[in-house]
């Protein structure tokens, strides 16, 4: 399989897992009027969010390393939330109709994503998702 079929299935797991984040989570919006308008909404978002966990987020664990064994893990959640917020924040900058209202909302939100982004990946075979 070619390294741009696992590209464009990363981005549609991410996008499918924002999308369920903004059905469960109040305060996470896809304001967009069709459905067309918040599908092409979902993958932009999704190719931000990407941008941002593979740019930002090595340098903030890298720095951050000390925190990670203090606290066992645990200020992973707050990182991703505030980058969840970043992605929230970048969108609405674009002009994209996605919002992330909070630190709450964003602290749920990047749970959501991750445990549906996990599941998705385990239902995809590994042949296609080449991670």
């Amino acid at each position: 399989m070619s390294n741009a079929l696992a590209f464009l299935i990363r981005v549609v797991v991410i996008a499918v897992s924002l999308w369920v984040a903004t059905l469960i989570v109040p305060g996470i919006d896809n304001s967009a009027g069709t459905t067309a308008s918040r599908v092409g909404t979902l993958v932009v978002v999704a190719l931000i969010f990407g941008l941002v966990n593979a740019t930002i987020k090595p340098i903030i664990k890298t720095l951050g390393c000390a925190f990670y064994l203090l606290t066992l893990g645990l200020i992973g959640l707050v990182v991703n939330a505030l980058l969840f917020m970043l992605v929230g924040y970048l969108s609405s900058s674009l002009g994209l109709p996605f919002s992330v209202g909070g630190f709450g909302a964003a602290f749920v939100g990047a749970i959501v994503v991750a445990v549906v982004s996990f599941v998705l990946h385990v239902l995809i075979p590994d042949r296609l998702d080449q991670r």
